[in-house]
């Protein structure tokens, strides 16, 4: 288990993993959160001797040390919230019921979303398929397995989540979630990658305000940034960002190839400097009023 666990962590689930760590600022004093919803890299035993795939080929799918990246959130106020299981495991930036039936040995519950397009990829909740497109399972999963994981990991995430927006909410009368992650090498943009995506679903997430003033800083630290494109923003980004209830949700995709290694899942030394300017852009938001989100 790579990600130290804190008082908050959740309830134990087995002898060394909980769903998530939430770790807290002294003092919270914007109304600022950072989550990073695939970073987890603490496999449980039985999911990795179900799967047909090798350690590192199931690690494929993580977003890999964006947790670390954003650690610096709490020393400048603001909370971080990490699962600590794998998006591969059980994917949190899924509906809770985003199901593929080829993937069981039964029929699922008519309720189950079994037609979304993320299902269709390969990649609902429980994902069929890891990043490069190979077969998670050697064997058909049990419903009761899926609903295990939803239960027992996806609904204790967002409890906490959505706690933590709540409350911020309530002590700031806004809040702005930053859900953190990375993006792999994508060869259509080959010619012109971006180091940073910002998606905010088109402007309908987030206050416009709010997603320019943080591509203004990671521009100004030489970053190339862009927006919505190819990614606008999933479940979390969608699904809490109302902005007339006065929550705004921003996603961040950050460019693997700036500080790891995609094929062994490795930091690479020039991390360090990307850390140093993130941590950068979290002082630069702690600066900020936030009040015009309100």
């Amino acid at each position: 288990m790579d990600l130290p666990l804190n008082p908050e962590s959740g309830p134990p689930l087995e002898e060394e993993l909980a769903p998530y760590c939430l770790i807290r600022p002294a003092t919270h004093r914007v109304p600022v959160i950072f989550a990073s919803p695939h970073s987890g890299r603490a496999y449980p035993a039985d999911f990795v001797a179900a799967a047909r795939l090798d350690p590192v080929a199931l690690r494929k799918s993580e977003d890999g040390f964006v947790d670390e990246l954003f650690s610096a959130a709490p020393a400048e106020g603001m909370p971080l919230l990490a699962a600590t299981f794998p998006r591969v495991f059980c994917d949190v930036n899924r509906e809770p019921w985003e199901l593929d039936p080829g993937m069981f040995d039964g029929p699922l519950p008519p309720w189950v979303n079994t037609a979304s397009p993320r299902v269709g990829a390969g990649l609902g909740t429980i994902a069929r398929v890891v990043a490069t497109g190979e077969a998670v399972y050697r064997r058909k999963l049990s419903f009761p397995e899926a609903e295990d994981r939803i239960r027992r990991f996806w609904q204790p995430y967002h409890a906490a989540l959505a706690a933590l927006i709540a409350e911020t909410r309530a002590e700031f009368g806004t809040c702005l979630l930053i859900d953190c992650h990375s993006m792999p090498t994508h060869p259509a943009q080959a010619a012109n990658p971006p180091d940073f995506v910002l998606g905010d679903a088109h402007g309908t997430a987030c206050a416009p305000r709010a997603t320019r003033l943080v591509e203004e800083v990671l521009a100004g630290l030489g970053y190339r940034v862009r927006r919505n494109d190819p990614y606008a923003g999933g479940y979390v980004t969608r699904h809490y960002g109302r902005p007339r209830e006065r929550v705004h949700a921003l996603q961040i995709e950050i460019a693997r190839p700036l500080y790891m290694d995609e094929t062994r899942i490795e930091r690479l030394p020039r991390m360090a400097a990307l850390q140093a300017d993130i941590t950068r852009l979290i002082g630069d938001l702690a600066k900020l009023d936030w009040n015009f989100l309100g």
